[in-house]
């Protein structure tokens, strides 16, 4: 586990000196850490909050951008298509960055590492300001990518340090994630007054800021760091290369191929094909390291294959919440302000979850928690699979607080398996882990976003041929709605041709919002059959393992 010993305190030699008595006193009245805590109450309030400012500056950088992608196209000149790409700049080096920090870590200490990585952010979220073109904001993208990769790992420490080794896997471990996943309802609650107020530039300054608060927070408020070991080597770099290569490729591929679609753009095959030839290249490599960056055979070991699995699955299913009911608002015409109670309810269901699963977290109930979180999630998501183009938030408010809260008591208990599995090799693989974990939630959420994305494309063609197919002129129930379209536009339009024209073009898009929210009704409950699937899974497997419990019990005496 990462290092829990308090770090010295820093001589200040302008300080002036305390007589004996002021020592003496002060040694028999010493700020004792409460109940769960290594550190004075206060302090450990401090190192707290300074976590979840620094998950929320991480988070937020890309959650602002994906959450007002087309506000941002506008002012640089290009298409939402075109914009898509500075997601992908960002996440390119992002997702697979944190590799390599384990051994940065290591051998240069946590506090020069972080205060490095805070710094070069900082600058990157300054540049913004000045980013007055597409090229120019992309590079700057693709840095704050670079820059922005250390800050979770940053914040899982902020939150594990103050906390005794128990609480740090239940407390420690629920508040994490909590302030982790919580930036995208954020960034929508927050975007709209930013815009109006400064534009697009609100945002960035928005960025800076907490950038600047972080950097505050990582310089007052240092982490313990173990000895210093000189742990790098060249093949690390050579390594880390392929590495960053096959993730890159994979995070591209994820976030453009729906948008250029996956059949129709040749250099999204021939891309995800370097991914994997990189990737492999990268496990040969390091299956033959007494040392590697990565130990591929504990990765690829069953308990571990196991653990990535669950959470790569959930992690599939909740983009009906992160990709699915966002999505289908904005395909209905709503916009960040419209939805500012759905943000709320999403919200204020994560914190409540984390609140709960740090009361509730233990080992022997992980079973018991993850079916709950299943439970409520194919609720969830079978209750929205009946919105309608007249569905508004109001109406999923139900839903998305069932979901949000499943996403909360999940993930817990799943890391926390992987953390006890990282424990008993040792502790070096536990920061190991968490790089790891971190690395494979945001290719899952990537690759979920796609799927989910893909599979609504797909649903809305089908919904969108059969709709039409019934569409005749001949039809009394269709002149009369285009006689009604036309109408409406008499006082735009007085050329009869036109506004006839302009009446079936009003039917096509009436036409196109109905399959895509039948679409959307289709996703959502596929999820919340995935859903329904994966609790009887989980079923079967607990029985199995009670069946060889008894098994074993029975065959003692003998």
């Amino acid at each position: 586990m990462p290092d829990t010993s308090v770090a010295p305190r820093p001589v200040d030699d302008a300080a002036p000196r305390r007589d004996a008595t002021q020592d003496n006193s002060r040694a028999e009245a010493p700020a004792t850490p409460a109940p769960g805590l290594t550190k004075p109450p206060l302090l450990a309030a401090g190192y707290m909050l300074g976590a979840v400012v620094i998950a929320l500056t991480q988070g937020l950088g890309q959650s602002l951008l994906s959450t007002n992608i087309q506000q941002i196209a506008g002012p640089l000149g290009s298409t939402t298509q075109e914009a898509t790409w500075l997601m992908a700049a960002y996440l390119a080096p992002n997702v697979s960055l944190t590799l390599l920090l384990f051994k940065l870590r290591a051998q240069y200490g946590i506090r020069n590492f972080a205060e490095v990585a805070i710094a070069v952010y900082v600058c990157v979220s300054i540049g913004h300001l000045w980013a007055d073109s597409f090229e120019s904001a992309l590079v700057l993208r693709f840095c704050a990518g670079v820059a922005a990769a250390p800050l979770a790992s940053l914040a899982f420490l902020y939150m594990l340090e103050p906390l005794s080794p128990p609480r740090k896997l239940t407390v420690g471990l629920s508040f994490a994630l909590t302030a982790l996943f919580c930036s995208t309802p954020v960034a929508g609650l927050i975007s709209p007054a930013l815009l109006d107020n400064a534009g697009v530039e609100g945002l960035y300054r928005l960025e800076l800021g907490l950038a600047m608060v972080s950097a505050g927070v990582i310089y007052l408020l240092p982490l313990a760091s173990p000895p210093r070991a000189k742990v790098l080597s060249w093949l690390d770099f050579v390594s880390y290369g392929f590495v960053a290569v096959s993730l890159g490729a994979c995070a591209i591929v994820f976030t453009l191929g729906r948008l250029y679609w996956w059949a129709a753009a040749p250099w999204l095959g021939w891309l995800l094909a370097l991914g994997v030839l990189a990737g492999m290249v990268c496990a040969l490599i390091e299956l033959n390291r007494e040392n590697p960056l990565l130990d591929i055979r504990w990765l690829a070991s069953g308990e571990m294959l196991h653990f990535a699995g669950v959470l790569l699955l959930f992690r599939l299913m909740l983009s009906e919440q992160s990709s699915g009911a966002v999505a289908f608002f904005r395909a209905m015409g709503l916009q960040n302000e419209q939805m500012a109670g759905f943000y709320w309810v999403v919200l204020g269901s994560m914190v409540l979850a984390g609140a709960l699963s740090a009361l509730i977290l233990k080992p022997e109930r992980r079973s018991l928690i993850h079916a709950l979180a299943l439970v409520l999630l194919a609720v969830g998501s079978w209750l929205d699979s009946t919105a309608t183009i007249q569905t508004r938030p109001e109406q999923m408010y139900l839903s998305q607080l069932l979901i949000g809260f499943s996403s909360g008591l999940y993930l817990p208990p799943a890391m926390s398996v992987g953390l006890i599995a990282a424990f008993k090799r040792g502790p070096n693989y536990l920061l190991s882990f968490i790089i790891v974990f971190l690395t494979t939630q945001k290719v899952g959420a990537l690759l979920g976003s796609a799927l989910f994305g893909s599979f609504v494309t797909l649903r809305e063609q089908y919904h969108s041929h059969a709709l039409v197919q019934h569409l005749t002129s001949a039809d009394p129930l269709v002149a009369q709605r285009l006689q009604q379209y036309a109408g409406s536009l008499r006082a735009a339009i007085s050329d009869p041709v036109l506004r006839s024209a302009e009446g079936v073009s009003l039917l096509s898009q009436a036409t196109s919002r109905q399959a895509y929210a039948l679409a959307y009704g289709d996703a959502f409950l596929a999820t919340a059959c995935l859903a329904a699937a994966a609790l009887a899974c989980l079923l079967l497997h607990e029985a199995w393992l009670f069946v060889q419990r008894r098994s074993a019990a029975a065959a003692v005496p003998a």
